[in-house]
């Protein structure tokens, strides 16, 4: 009998000050019985922190080989960003830098693992793929309330993510970086 995917609802409180976004998110993912759950959690958190109209999660969820995790498209369905998780392959960060005009990569890899796997391949623009790590730290400490029914406040000001979850606070820093340093 094959495994099924495991609805989560996540009710978020998003409060963006470094970009001036305030909402009220509901959302429903599924989470794939392969996928670990600090993969869920960096995909929903990327969400919050790429929040803006015409964002969706991928159709096709995490095992889709043709689209991101996340997308965010305009109103004539033209893809503006195409937003990675976890850690692509250099082939699949070229094709989606050569087909839209941003991409970015959220993983609770290391900064330095990320870029040994992908030294020495072509990727285009590479300089301008921002890489945002969250810290493993920071992942297991938020894992310890995930639920099926989820309720959070996430606050993001000056580099810093803090998250309220279960009566608990979980906070780390977070920096968009550039996937290849500017000096390579």
């Amino acid at each position: 009998m094959a495994l099924t995917a495991t609805m989560h609802r996540f009710d978020i409180q998003l409060a963006d000050g470094d970009r001036g976004v305030y909402e009220t998110l509901e959302l429903r993912v599924a989470r794939h019985p392969s996928e670990a759950a600090a993969f869920l959690l960096v995909r929903v958190l990327a969400y919050c922190l790429e929040y803006r109209e015409g964002i969706a999660f991928s159709k096709g969820g995490i095992s889709s080989v043709d689209e991101p995790a996340i997308s965010i498209h305009d109103l004539t369905g033209t893809r503006l960003a195409w937003i990675e998780v976890g850690a692509p392959s250099a082939d699949r960060l070229h094709r989606a830098s050569k087909a839209h005009p941003r991409v970015a990569l959220y993983s609770d890899r290391r900064l330095d693992l990320l870029r040994s796997s992908l030294a020495g391949e072509r990727i285009h623009r590479a300089a301008e793929i921002l890489v945002t790590v969250f810290p493993p730290a920071f992942l297991r400490e938020l894992e310890t309330t995930l639920d099926r029914a989820v309720r959070w406040d996430v606050a993001k000001s000056d580099g810093h993510l803090y998250v309220t979850s279960g009566g608990k606070s979980f906070d780390a820093e977070i920096l968009a970086t550039p996937l290849i340093p500017p000096d390579s």
